[in-house]
């Protein structure tokens, strides 16, 4: 269909794009979307950027969601897989729908592209259809960091580029539809001694603070972060607020709290921009 190879190739051309920005990076890591143009396409190739809202008839993108709405959370060597599903409506009926996520201050600038793991000229979203105008399109998409989370200058928020498509070849293409985050992952440990201990006496809390880290594939200290240490008294379901303290220059936690009861210590982070909130698993103190 046409149009369909019109989503095709404005995705590829925008996944083509990102390609050529991150030159540091090694060339195998590269993803190649050239094949994804077809010379029919009425869209002329992009090679250096893609193009911007463009849409033709009445078919209209009324909700975009990404990862069930959750941030976008990529460690060091897992893929991670999701969706991103696309609601349209078309008097005559949606045929398809096309997702891609990029980074870049625009899309003359480029420099990530997170695509679909599937491309078919033919079908790209699985659709669902709740009636006779409207169909929400899930398509399957991978960061992954070995591929296209190539560097940590990638964390933060990426522009959800979708391109709806209906029976009667009408289209819709939103260059940035909206915004989701693609972070990096966060690990935070604790240790409560010593144990047990007497009422009354010192409990030194340590601990540290990670996160991946996308230049390395390793995790690393992240520091110079506040993070809260919370106390949960034996029988009880909620924990308190004690403190904030901040990691160090290699994310490493240390204070100290008076023993009072037996009860389970742990550190809290709230996360920031490019990185998740974390709660470390609570360490038991026993106090006699």
């Amino acid at each position: 269909m046409r149009i369909r190879a019109t989503v095709a190739a404005v995705s590829g051309a925008l996944a083509l794009s990102a390609v050529a920005v991150p030159a540091a990076q090694a060339d195998e890591h590269k993803p190649s979307l050239a094949s994804l143009v077809p010379s029919t396409s009425k869209v002329t190739p992009f090679t250096t950027a893609a193009p911007a809202d463009e849409s033709e008839g009445d078919t209209k993108i009324t909700s975009v969601t990404v990862n069930g709405g959750k941030n976008i959370v990529v460690g060091t060597t897992a893929k991670k897989s999701f969706t991103v599903s696309v609601t349209a409506t078309d008097p005559e009926g949606i045929a398809d729908a096309f997702p891609v996520l990029w980074h870049g201050a625009d899309v003359d600038h480029i420099d990530g592209a997170i695509e679909p793991t599937t491309i078919d000229e033919d079908q790209v979203g699985t659709c669902t259809h709740s009636s006779a105008t409207t169909a929400t399109c899930k398509v399957t998409l991978i960061a992954d960091p070995y591929t296209n989370i190539l560097g940590n200058f990638l964390a933060g928020t990426w522009k959800v580029w979708v391109g709806a498509v209906g029976n009667d070849g009408d289209y819709i293409i939103r260059d940035a539809y909206k915004t989701t985050k693609v972070q990096r992952n966060s690990k935070l440990t604790v240790n409560a001694s010593p144990e047990p201990v007497k009422k009354g006496k010192t409990i030194t809390v340590t601990g540290k603070l990670s996160r991946a880290n996308w230049d390395t594939l390793k995790y690393a200290g992240y520091s110079g972060q506040s993070v809260k240490l919370q106390y949960r008294k034996k029988g009880s379901d909620t924990y308190t607020t004690l403190k904030t303290i901040k990691s160090n220059s290699t994310g490493n936690l240390s204070t100290t709290v008076t023993a009072s009861a037996d009860g389970y210590y742990r550190y809290s982070f709230a996360g920031t921009s490019t990185t998740p909130a974390v709660n470390a698993t609570g360490d038991f103190v026993d106090v006699q």
